[in-house]
C-alpha cells in the first residue's frame, strides 16, 4: 500500500463517534419494520467518542506502519468533539451497535489493502 503522512487539524484530542457502515445499515433494516419510525430523525452511532490521535495510533497497530502525522493548525470552525446520543434509535429501533470502532477499522483497512493487491495483480497481468 502506498504510505502517506496523514494530516491532522489541531492537537488531535478532538473526537468524533464514528461508526461503521455495517451498523448502519443494520439500523436502516431496523427502521423500515420499526412502527414509528418513518419521517422521524434518529442518530446511528456507538456512542463512544474517539479522538484522531487514538485513530492514528489505532491504525499503526492495524498497519504496522509508524504513520508520523503532520499537526497542521486548527481549521476555523471545526467543532471539537462529537458524540450520538443513540437513545431514540434504541427504544424505537431496538438498535445497538454490533460493529465497534477498532473492529470497523481493521476491516476497512483489510478491505483497502485487498483491493490494492487485486489492482496490483490486475495491473500485472495486463487485465
Amino acid at each position: 500500500m502506498e504510505k502517506s503522512e496523514p494530516v491532522v487539524y489541531g492537537d488531535g484530542e478532538q473526537t468524533r463517534d464514528f461508526t461503521y457502515i455495517d451498523n448502519v445499515v443494520q439500523a436502516n433494516i431496523l427502521a423500515c419494520e420499526a412502527p414509528g419510525a418513518s419521517g422521524r430523525v434518529i442518530n446511528i452511532g456507538t456512542e463512544a467518542r474517539i479522538s484522531l490521535n487514538q485513530t492514528l495510533q489505532l491504525l499503526r497497530e492495524i498497519s504496522g506502519n509508524k504513520l508520523e502525522a503532520k499537526y497542521e493548525p486548527q481549521r476555523e470552525g471545526d467543532i471539537r468533539d462529537s458524540q450520538a446520543d443513540i437513545t431514540l434509535s434504541r427504544e424505537l429501533l431496538k438498535f445497538e451497535p454490533t460493529v465497534n470502532f477498532a473492529d470497523g477499522l481493521r476491516r476497512t483497512f483489510d478491505w483497502y489493502k485487498e483491493s490494492a493487491e487485486k489492482a496490483r495483480a490486475s495491473e500485472k497481468s495486463g487485465a
